[in-house]
């Protein structure tokens, strides 16, 4: 954790919580975290204190814990003003094609389930990544809703150390290949 001092004189602290796997355990960790602070720190509109979580693509909707999540995010005992949820697309997620690896199109699909927006931004334009940030923390603060921003981007050396994802697919690899980062 630390604190960010602003030339305007304004702060923010960040603290991240630690994740030992991509199961999406961290995400009740964050969520409960945040609520605590809210309450410890009299934040009723829940504005002051924000969780903003990260996921992978296949795991944001693999993983049931985060539809429960999502599905306790209205009620009372559970409300924190609404989370930002980052996915980190790379479109390979659990080592198989998007087709293979879930019913629905996109892996963002689950925010249907609270009518949550979705923004799908290229992870290979900055700016357009860095304006999806801005307008998905806007979005947040004003209407205290959950928010999805689905970066499409790319996993150079496959799934983990040990993963050669040409076995598993290998003309998405090869266009990684020839891709300059």
């Amino acid at each position: 954790s630390g604190t960010r001092r602003f030339k305007n004189g304004r702060m923010v602290h960040l603290a991240m919580a630690s994740n030992p796997s991509h199961l999406e355990a961290v995400a009740p960790v964050v969520l409960g975290r945040c609520r605590a602070k809210q309450d410890l720190q009299r934040d009723s509109d829940r504005r002051r204190i924000m969780p903003i979580v990260m996921h992978g693509d296949a795991a944001i909707i693999g993983q049931g814990v985060v539809t429960e999540c999502l599905n306790l995010m209205s009620l009372e005992g559970y409300r924190v003003g609404g989370t930002v949820h980052i996915v980190v697309n790379n479109q390979i997620g659990f080592t198989t094609t998007p087709q293979d690896a879930r019913s629905s199109r996109y892996c963002t699909d689950v925010a249907k389930m609270i009518e949550a927006p979705v923004l799908h931004v290229n992870g290979d334009d900055p700016e357009a990544c860095v304006a999806a940030a801005h307008w998905a923390i806007e979005y947040r603060q004003r209407f205290a809703k959950d928010v999805f921003i689905d970066m499409y981007c790319y996993r150079k050396y496959g799934h983990n150390e040990q993963d050669e994802p040409s076995f598993t697919q290998p003309v998405l690899a090869a266009l990684i290949r020839r891709k300059q980062s």
